[in-house]
């Protein structure tokens, strides 16, 4: 049986793809599933170097036709394996994205779960990761800019017939309005990540600081995953991974309680 390929997108940089695809990846990966992670971002590559891994050969190698793909499969944390990229403009310029099809179905063939971190904008290179995928994950910030650009991937997706799958609402505070970004989004929020400025340990978060708030969302959201990838469920299936107690303090657990039976809750998604 050929494995699930999932890409994760997003229209703006910087809003968390990688870290979503190495903490998704990792926890799959401690589930009993075999995972590659292909760091498909060809101008910005950063996979190898947010896991602190050298590598001896590289996808934009493979892309330009000077290595295969067994070359460049590189052991990361917690028995995951990462495809890593280059970050030189020789290297960006010497790759042809189009080959990234050959690529992917050969790991589809030897993993179960293939994870490809694309790069920003709606480019090209963009648009290829998205067409090859089984379902797309986006991730955005509560950024207005960031869920804009998402909803323009969103669209893009559409166009080319790919399935978004749902969404990730990355760095979220106590202030944030996740109803109203969930609305402006239009498709299914799949989990929200807590602003969490205690997990500063080197990632995955889920091997490293296990018990930390943002850990626990991307633990849920990849039961959440293989659920949909593995079991059969449906995105209407499968709930929106929130906790309200990431998103609060100490001191004003007790004093909520009581207001959320109320008001439904601090972001307005709880009945």
């Amino acid at each position: 049986m050929a494995g699930y390929v999932c890409t994760i997108a997003g229209g703006k940089g910087g809003v968390g793809k990688t870290t979503t695809a190495v903490n998704v990846g990792a926890a799959l990966q401690e589930a009993g599933h075999d995972v590659v992670v292909v760091d498909a971002d060809l101008g910005m590559a950063n996979l190898g170097s947010m896991l602190g891994i050298e590598h001896s050969a590289s996808l934009h190698e493979i892309l330009a036709g000077d290595a295969a793909v067994s070359e460049t499969l590189t052991d990361a944390p917690g028995g995951l394996t990462i495809i890593p990229g280059e970050q030189s403009l020789e290297a960006f310029a010497d790759a042809d994205p189009a080959k990234l099809r050959k690529v992917i179905k050969t790991l589809r063939n030897a993993y179960d779960v293939v994870l490809i971190d694309t790069g920003a904008g709606l480019s090209h290179e963009v648009a290829v990761p998205l067409g090859l995928a089984d379902g797309i994950l986006l991730v955005t910030t509560p950024d207005d800019v960031a869920v804009g650009d998402t909803v323009k991937t969103a669209q893009l997706t559409d166009r080319i017939d790919g399935e978004v799958i749902g969404a990730i609402l990355n760095r979220v505070t106590k202030h944030t309005d996740v109803a109203e970004i969930s609305d402006r989004l239009g498709f299914k929020l799949l989990a929200v990540v807590p602003d969490d400025q205690e997990a500063t340990t080197d990632e995955p978060l889920v091997l490293n600081a296990p018990d930390s708030r943002a850990a626990s969302a991307f633990r849920q959201l990849s039961d959440s995953l293989e659920a949909l990838f593995f079991r059969g469920a449906t995105v209407d299936e499968v709930e929106t991974v929130l906790e309200e107690e990431w998103f609060l303090e100490e001191e004003e657990l007790e004093e909520d309680d009581e207001e959320e039976e109320e008001s439904g809750g601090v972001f307005g998604l709880f009945g």
